[in-house]
């Protein structure tokens, strides 16, 4: 009998890089995700397929069920990464395979790979889910990170999400201010990579300590902020405190140095979307640039 697995997307508002050191990250849920369908059969393979949202195959792999030797597949490197997850779970849980001779997986993406919204998290906490070990454990044994894309996966409202001598503390938030219509994602029209970035700040010399507090602080106030003048100046300071930790000049700084709003990265600085706000004329704004995915807040959250 087939079974189902579906896990949220994600988008952290603030916290980012920091968020790895301890500080209060504030992030949502989205409206777009991935499912896992798993069948049982009796090949004696693990045969993978992994659909976009135009449901097209951009991904396959055969593997021999024991051993997870690959004996076929369209990509070397992802087909690789899988097997990290998958001998991960089968560490965490040794009788996931022994199920059935063989199985037939699918996952569905309902949002580009490129758009950055957790193609990999969503991916581990579906495996997971159908493994029944710890989706944290998972990812943080398979690639690392700091997990808050996971409790996205798992959640359906805002949440802030924070480490905790390495143990994740979730709280649901209400997030609904009156200025919400005003506040818009822009994808930069380029992915980039988590792992490296998280790299690159973990070689940082900083007073992270510092960064923790200021963060976490500019966290508890953007969920309060009352009034779109306030969240703005919040958003800027956000940035102007990475900028300066990472040595990167801010993104509207160096790519809409004369729009009218307030931009704000998310992630991992220079790639996936930034958090703009405005009215409507912040579509032609960004479609004038070259910018055409320009999705309203409310669409995007779940």
């Amino acid at each position: 009998m087939q079974k189902e697995f579906y896990s949220n997307g994600k988008l952290l508002l603030s916290g980012e890089y920091a968020i790895l050191d301890g500080a209060l990250g504030f992030a949502i849920p989205t409206s777009y995700g991935q499912s896992l369908h798993v069948t049982p059969t009796e090949t004696g393979l693990l045969e993978w397929t992994s659909f976009d949202e135009q449901n097209a195959a951009w991904f396959s792999a055969s593997f021999n069920l024991d051993n997870f030797e690959i004996k076929s597949t369209t990509d070397q490197k992802t087909a690789q990464s899988l097997i990290t997850i998958l001998l991960e779970a089968n560490a965490q849980n040794p009788l996931l395979l022994t199920d059935s001779e063989g199985f037939k997986i699918e996952t569905y993406l309902d949002f580009p790979r490129s758009w950055g919204l957790g193609t990999s998290s969503t991916l581990i906490n579906n495996v997971a889910q159908w493994a029944r070990v710890d989706a944290y454990k998972l990812l943080w044994n398979a690639f690392g990170g700091s997990g808050y894309d996971i409790a996205c996966a798992q959640y359906n409202s805002p949440i802030t999400y924070q480490l905790n001598n390495g143990i994740p503390e979730i709280e649901e938030v209400t997030f609904n201010p009156i200025f919400k219509d005003s506040l818009f994602f822009v994808h930069l029209n380029q992915k980039q990579s988590s792992k490296e970035a998280i790299e690159a700040y973990r070689n940082l010399s900083i007073d992270k300590d510092k960064l923790v507090k200021d963060i976490s602080a500019k966290t508890k106030k953007m969920i309060l902020a009352d009034t779109l003048a306030g969240f703005e100046q919040l958003m800027e300071e956000h940035e102007t405190l990475l900028s300066e930790v990472l040595q990167i000049a801010p993104i509207k700084e160096r790519l809409f140095p004369d729009y009218f709003g307030a931009i704000k990265s998310l992630g991992a600085w220079g790639g996936d979307f930034v958090l703009a706000t405005g009215d409507f004329k912040a579509l032609d704004y960004f479609k004038s640039k070259g910018y055409e995915t320009v999705i309203p807040y409310a669409k995007l959250e779940l």
